[in-house]
């Protein structure tokens, strides 16, 4: 039987932000992914609750934290996710984020090394990948204004299955549903200035790390998913790539059970 979640609230400087939180021992900080919430981690924190204490925040603008009227940036969560570990004295954290969080958990590693004992990356975002150029279009064609791109799919879809293309109409306005439900994702990823984004993405430093670092990849993960945990593992010195075969492409969710032992075996090796 695993232990009860505790919901709780605080209010920051840029707003206020809710976690769930569980168990006791070593901290783990645990950063939702680009399309989630903190009720992404909820299956595999429950597996570790009994051996380590587990936090994990919606960052802001998603799930239950307030989503004020701000500049998104990469460096807004990180100094968010910073007052928050100081107001809960936080000091010695191992970070496990996916997506959109293993950028935010890659980039407070980097400004606050010595809070830091290790980081766990999942299908991480926050690097520029030559392959991956144009990899952001369709999403943004897809929520242009005006909705243009709405409507073609709108009207092509009573006359989809007529022109074999059904699943993919329905596939595209489902995707565009999921980007409308996430505002600051689509910020943060591909909706600022290209210089900003260039300016917050990690590949010039990614040596400077200096804690252990494990990055976790799904064989049923995306090709840009892939080539991006690849690219994690070549330019971070002290990185380990480990190759998750149970599960999907959304290992939080797919494969909890697997993603728990992965986590206590790097902090097992990391601590001795």
């Amino acid at each position: 039987m695993s232990l009860p979640l505790r919901n709780s609230r605080l209010k920051l400087s840029q707003g206020q932000i809710f976690w769930r939180e569980i168990g006791q021992g070593a901290v783990l900080v645990f950063l939702h992914g680009s399309w989630s919430d903190s009720s992404q981690w909820v299956p595999v924190i429950e597996q570790l609750g009994r051996e380590y204490h587990c936090f994990v925040p919606d960052l802001l603008g998603f799930g239950d934290s307030e989503r004020p009227k701000v500049h998104y940036s990469i460096e807004l969560q990180v100094e968010m996710l910073a007052e928050y570990l100081e107001s809960l004295r936080l000091r010695q954290v191992y970070l496990v984020g996916h997506s959109l969080g293993a950028w935010v958990a890659a980039s407070y590693a980097l400004k606050y090394l010595e809070q830091v004992r290790g980081l766990v990356l999942l299908a991480p975002e926050g690097i520029q990948v030559q392959k991956l150029g144009r990899r952001w279009w369709w999403a943004r064609w897809l929520i242009s204004q005006p909705p243009l791109p709405f409507w073609l799919l709108r009207s092509l879809h009573p006359i989809a299955p007529l022109l074999g293309l059904q699943k993919r109409v329905e596939r595209a306005l489902q995707w565009r549903k999921q980007l409308l439900k996430s505002p600051v994702a689509c910020r943060l990823l591909f909706q600022r200035r290209r210089r900003e984004i260039q300016a917050e993405q990690l590949q010039g430093r990614l040596d400077w790390l200096k804690v252990p670092v494990i990055v976790l990849q799904s064989e049923q993960d995306t090709f840009a998913a892939k080539l991006l945990s690849q690219t994690y593992t070549e330019l971070t010195p002290t990185a380990n790539w480990r190759i998750v075969p149970q599960g999907g492409a959304e290992l939080p969710l797919t494969a909890p059970a697997a993603v728990a032992q992965e986590i206590r075996d790097f902090i097992s090796s990391s601590s001795s």
